[in-house]
């Protein structure tokens, strides 16, 4: 498995890929899932495993090869995820703020420093990233968050509370935005910067309890008078309130790569559901082969063919045009609700023995549920849909 992800050198070619796909492949079957139970028990990703994704350079698969990564493509990342995400998300969490928000707007805006600084160690695991948007009244309506970067002098100080925010307990560094103009400028108020965990007047709330998704740490992340130079805006002083506009190129990518988590998750839901249905026997005959068990099964594989398609397609899309909008909001939504669908119908073929602990099926459950919610919730992918398709038909009004 280190061998392949060695491989991947400055391009990596479809036959490099393949080997470091089949690689992960085999280490989702045999170290990932023989591990989701210990993980569910204990809450926690053991050190073991945290150490052996840093040496296939998963937290590294989007960043450049010249800081370190794999420099994978977005289509590539997301086939990846795929593969990854038939383990437990809980895994994935662990990588997933340095291949994604975490480390996304450095690598996008950053300035030359902010990249050498930060970037290799990102990909190679060493450091951990963490986004800071999220506060305890501000989650989709991100144009107003009301934590301030105050400037004083040549520094800024930052006081305010971000909430939920993943890995930051283990975090060595923080995207954290802030307000540095009025609460009228909106999200053109809004600044982002590069916050080093052990920055004076940073503290952790407690580790925050969930329905799902066990061994992904969350927490309250509090700000007081915490002061950071002006070079520790991403990007460097010039974009100044220019925040908002980083935060959403990062997350038009994020949200392609929750649509593959999405993706995985629900083929591994879908083949326990059918081997349940093979297994069981219910009047005679084993479940599956009763029409109203096979619908849910056929509705299953049909939807799931879909969304990875949309998903492929949409990260086709972004690397020709370096963007994809719509398409990655329409991926999101599309993928993360039927996930939830599948997530359903799979209990629900697993009867009353669905419902208890010692099937799979109860966990992965539970765990689906968020991808409806973070990285914008299913409606705010709705608004933005629909802004865009309007948009569009402004622009052309003839049609194709």
């Amino acid at each position: 498995m280190q061998e392949a992800a060695a491989a991947v050198g400055q391009e990596v070619d479809d036959e490099t890929f393949e080997q470091l796909l089949d690689a992960v492949s085999r280490f989702v079957r045999e170290r990932l899932i023989p591990n989701e139970s210990r993980v569910e028990d204990e809450d926690d990703i053991p050190e073991e495993i945290a150490m052996e994704m840093r040496e296939m350079g998963l937290f590294g698969l989007s960043t450049p090869a010249a800081f370190g990564g794999l420099g994978l493509t977005t289509l590539q990342e997301a086939r990846l995820v795929e593969a990854l995400c038939y383990a437990s998300l809980s895994f994935r969490s662990l990588i997933g703020t340095n291949v994604g928000i975490g480390a996304k707007g450095i690598l996008f805006v950053g300035t030359p420093e902010q990249k050498n600084a930060y970037l290799p160690g990102l990909a190679s695991g060493e450091l951990i990233a963490s986004f800071a948007l999220t506060e305890p009244d501000i989650g989709s309506d991100a144009a107003h968050i009301r934590t301030r970067a105050e400037r004083d002098g040549e520094d800024f100080v930052i006081n305010g509370t971000k909430r939920f925010i993943t890995n930051a307990t283990r975090a060595d560094l923080f995207t954290v935005l802030a307000r540095t103009g009025s609460m009228e400028d909106g999200a053109k108020g809004v600044t982002a910067f590069i916050l080093p965990a052990n920055t004076p007047g940073l503290r952790l709330g407690p580790v925050d309890r969930k329905l799902g998704q066990r061994g992904t740490k969350t927490c309250d992340v509090i700000l007081d008078n915490v002061r950071l130079p002006a070079s520790a805006i991403i990007g460097g002083p010039e974009r100044l309130n220019q925040g908002f506009r980083t935060a959403m190129k990062v997350l038009d990518r994020g949200r392609i790569h929750i649509s593959a988590m999405a993706v995985g998750t629900a083929q591994r839901m879908l083949d326990i559901a059918t081997d349940y249905a093979i297994d069981r026997k219910q009047f005679g005959k084993p479940i599956g082969e009763h029409q109203l068990v096979q619908a849910m099964l056929a509705d299953c594989q049909t939807e799931i063919a879909a969304a990875r398609a949309l998903t492929r397609a949409t990260a086709e899309l972004n690397d020709r045009q370096g963007k994809a909008v719509m398409e990655a909001a329409c991926a999101k939504y599309f993928a993360t609700e039927m996930a939830g669908r599948v997530a359903d119908r799979a209990l629900q073929i697993h009867g009353g023995a669905g419902y208890m602990a010692e099937y799979p099926i109860e966990r992965l459950y539970r765990d689906v549920r968020l991808l409806r919610i973070y990285e914008g919730t299913s409606q705010i992918q709705q608004i933005i849909i629909a802004r865009e398709v309007v948009k569009a038909r402004a622009l052309s009004p003839q049609g194709v």
